[in-house]
């Protein structure tokens, strides 16, 4: 009665945004070798959100294998009336990110990086600062992750 079509996708539960595509390089005495890395976050906006970054060979070979990468490492956000429980501040190499809960109807205020992982994570009403002096994507995304790694469940 239900046939499934061979080109027909099953759904995809999760929302992803690539964050960063950059070319790198790697000289060698043979030459330069070019290839790509992404940055692509995943969520579902109902609290799964994942981080994943992969290099391979062209652009979509690198999202592909990120994409992967972000499936494999996600985490279980806890979102009590659209904000967080309580304020929780997070640090990976030079970048630190301070995310405080907010009121209903304040709004997500953050920039850049921060502001995709709340988006994607559910999360409708926070406040956010990046403390630390770097702009590196790739840092910023992990410290907000290990900040949200860091909320505790309210009981």
């Amino acid at each position: 009665m239900f046939k499934k079509t061979i080109n027909e996708k099953p759904k995809e539960e999760f929302e992803s945004k690539l964050l960063d595509l950059a070319r790198v390089t790697r000289v060698t005495a043979g030459g330069k070798h070019f290839r790509f890395r992404a940055l692509m976050i995943i969520g579902n906006k109902n609290g799964k959100i994942g981080v994943g970054v992969a290099k391979g060979l062209d652009v979509a070979q690198a999202v592909e294998k990120a994409t992967r990468s972000a499936k494999k490492n996600l985490i279980e956000v806890p979102i009590i009336n659209d904000t967080i429980a309580h304020e929780v501040f997070a640090k990976f190499g030079a970048a630190k990110v301070l995310l405080k809960p907010q009121r209903k109807g304040r709004g997500l205020v953050a920039g850049g990086t921060v502001r995709v992982i709340c988006t994607l994570a559910g999360i409708k009403n926070i406040s956010s600062k990046v403390l630390g002096a770097t702009k590196n994507k790739i840092n910023n995304a992990r410290a907000t992750i290990k900040a949200l790694k860091e909320l505790k469940q309210k009981s």
